[in-house]
Parts: C-alpha cells; structure tokens; sequence
C-alpha cells in the first residue's frame, strides 16, 4: 500500500501547481469561497479541508488525488524550525515577544482573566498605503475566553 502524502509534501505540490498557473492565493481562497490567510495556511497543511474544499482546490490545480487525500487529514500544527529564522516569520516571532506582555495585560485589564481563543479565530491581512512605505495590517480576531471554575 502506498503511504499518504505527507501535508508539507501536498502543501508543496499546491503551492508549486498554483505558481505555475499564475494564480494567487487570494483566486484560490475565492474558488473555496474561505477566508484569505485560512485558505492559505490550509493548503500549506496547518488545518484540514473538507472533502468538497480538497476536491475543489485539486480539480482547480490540476492536482492528483494523493494530494487531496492528504489535504483531508488532521495536521500535526506548528512550523519548521528551519523557517522560523525566515526573516517575515521571526519579525512576527519578535513582535509577540515584545508586545506579548503588553497585550496579555490590556486584554487582562479589558476583560479580565481570560484569553484569547485561536481556535475560535479570524485573521486578516491589508495592505495600506502610506508615504514612508506601504503598511502590513494583520488583525488578530479571536473570542474571549473566561477562566471561570
């Protein structure tokens, strides 16, 4: 029996499928009709597709189904520590250990002892024009969660 794709192996041949045709992930999350940065870390294997959302994202790539197989299965989350010195995703790394305590307390002192849920949890990304240089907005939407006993 063949073994499953790996989802960094499928994450691979979607991300080199949707290069080579031209497309951007903002067409591919729009022919899933699923959010931008959702779509987009799905497909790189940080969340699992339904079985509609991995037919559709093959059949659009042209991609086998080997690929869509693994597309459906459960990811082992987390990121490569070889691209975690990745300089856009060690500034993200940077601006959480900076800023972390900082929001941890505003939230803290906003809603008292909680947290923020990542499961329960929209994120975006905007560009914005500005004369020093263009701006990345990432927003951040997750549900507040109280510890209550």
């Amino acid at each position: 029996m063949t073994p499953i794709l790996s989802k960094t192996d499928a994450g691979a041949l979607v991300n080199a499928a949707r290069i080579r045709r031209g497309m951007t992930w903002a067409q591919v999350a729009e022919h899933l009709e699923a959010p931008l940065v959702w779509t987009t870390a799905a497909l790189l294997g940080q969340h699992p597709l339904t079985a509609l959302q991995a037919k559709a994202v093959c059949e659009l790539l042209e991609l086998e189904e080997a690929v869509e197989e693994s597309l459906r299965l459960q990811p082992s989350r987390g990121t490569d520590p070889a691209l975690m010195s990745d300089p856009t995703v060690y500034r993200f790394v940077e601006a959480v250990t900076v800023y972390g305590p900082a929001l941890k307390e505003l939230i803290h002192e906003e809603f008292g002892d909680g947290i923020m849920s990542a499961i329960n949890f929209n994120i975006d990304i905007k560009r914005r024009p500005d004369p020093d240089g263009d701006r990345v907005v990432v927003t951040f939407d997750g549900k507040f969660l109280d510890y209550r006993w």
